[in-house]
């Protein structure tokens, strides 16, 4: 087995999936000692422009591939730091992400997606709720919780609890440029108007919010608003409009 191994079957492509098997094995990410002097100059910066980044632990994968509908991946326990120089290589070589993120339907068919809080490392990104994997979703016996972070990652930014919705029976994934995604439907008995109005209310009650805005979106057009990657692939996959999905 490689140090570094990624198999996917076609960059920005949703394919249907049963599961993700993601395990933590020991030792810092390859990349991470590599580029330590850059990741600590990196930080440094960072921190100056916006003192209010916190260097938690997130979880670095070095081997992502997709094999008979299963997604087997290997984390290595890392940090924000590190994450934060990765994402800064255009074309990185080595290395990987992944994320879990639930996709809010409401009952009238709008998609809620959040805008990051100024002080945040996304500052004016719009998105589905969704963040790294830490800590605190690794399982006894090294088994990552990948389902658990997509609830509690929107559970924590909205307000919304996947609870209190149905969800889609089927689970999705994309990658592109080394960014791995798991992604699932969930439909709320709510209107978008309602929900926008449960999260907004979650803003004003979360002592430290991470997002700013909430939003219903009704179809796939990339320029609305500035969209993360995944979001510019989910958008035309609901909405069946085929446009711009550059991540």
């Amino acid at each position: 087995m490689s140090s570094d191994r990624i198999v996917w079957p076609g960059e920005r492509s949703v394919v249907p999936i049963d599961r993700v098997d993601m395990r933590l094995h020991d030792g810092q990410h390859p990349f991470q000692i590599a580029e330590a002097d850059a990741i600590a100059r990196n930080w440094s910066l960072e921190t100056t422009a916006n003192p209010a980044l916190f260097n938690g632990d997130v979880l670095l994968q070095d081997e992502v591939r997709l094999e008979n509908g299963v997604v087997h991946a290997r984390a290595r326990l890392s940090d924000f730091a590190t994450l934060l120089w990765w994402l800064k290589q255009r074309q990185p070589v080595s290395g990987g992400i992944f994320v879990a993120s639930a996709v809010p339907m409401s009952s009238d068919g709008a998609l809620i997606v959040i805008r990051m809080a100024r002080h945040t490392a996304n500052a004016g990104k719009v998105y589905f709720a969704a963040g790294s994997l830490d800590r605190s979703d690794v399982m006894p016996g090294g088994q990552v919780d990948t389902l658990g972070s997509m609830a509690r990652e929107l559970l924590e930014e909205t307000g919304l609890s996947v609870a209190e919705a149905v969800a889609d029976p089927q689970l999705y994934a994309t990658a592109f440029n080394r960014r791995h995604y798991a992604f699932r439907l969930f439909r709320f008995p709510m209107t978008a108007q309602e929900m926008c109005r449960r999260v907004e209310t979650h803003m004003q009650t979360d002592p430290n919010p991470e997002i700013d805005a909430v939003y219903a979106i009704r179809d796939a057009d990339p320029q609305a608003f500035d969209y993360d990657g995944l979001t510019r692939i989910v958008l035309p996959f609901v909405f069946g409009n085929p446009r711009d999905i550059a991540g």
